[in-house]
């Protein structure tokens, strides 16, 4: 456990926290924590997450400029369902993604379980784009992120970050729950 490593946990609490809220001020929080991550996880070996966290501050730039133009009158986000086909798409997608990358790290790279890195890189894109989308559908993916994540990070003595996606785990059936209450009608 590092300081470094304590203070990303605070930023990351704080951001979901946020998010939950349909607060357009979760993106700077977002944009600190995974500059802070993308030290963190390289310095594990832990290639894919670090990698994700580069992908992850340009979709906290884009996020933070759609949301910015999706205010209701209240001034929160308008939350939807995407259709059934295109979450199959997703998902379809994501396990391709996962292969794909997780395969290229393990032929290429020192990386620590890459196929598991992998999953948790790929669902994570996956979760941000469909966050950025407003789709109440990356609660799902931030779900199975948050539970394939723990362990991994414990295998790597990131205890504290292990710590707090236990803690993104339990945020984010909270966020999936609020933001079922703000959900406009699931297109067919």
């Amino acid at each position: 456990m590092s300081t470094l490593e304590i203070v990303a946990v605070v930023i990351g609490v704080i951001n979901i926290l946020l998010i939950i809220r349909r607060s357009i001020w979760n993106f700077p929080f977002g944009i600190l924590m995974v500059a802070l991550y993308s030290v963190i996880f390289a310095q594990a070996k832990l290639y894919s997450d670090a990698g994700l966290q580069v992908f992850f501050l340009a979709a906290n730039a884009y996020g933070w400029w759609a949301w910015a133009h999706n205010k209701q009158d209240t001034g929160q986000v308008e939350v939807l369902h995407i259709s059934r086909r295109e979450s199959l798409s997703w998902a379809l997608g994501s396990l391709l993604a996962i292969l794909a990358w997780g395969s290229f790290m393990a032929h290429n790279t020192d990386a620590s379980y890459p196929y598991w890195d992998a999953s948790v890189a790929m669902l994570s894109i996956t979760a941000q784009i469909l966050m950025a989308k407003r789709a109440i559908e990356n609660w799902h993916y931030w779900i199975v992120v948050n539970v394939i994540s723990i362990p991994l990070y414990l295998l790597k003595d990131l205890t504290l970050t292990a710590g707090l996606y236990g803690l993104f785990l339990i945020l984010a059936i909270m966020g999936l729950r609020e933001w079922t209450k703000a959900l406009k009608p699931r297109p067919l």
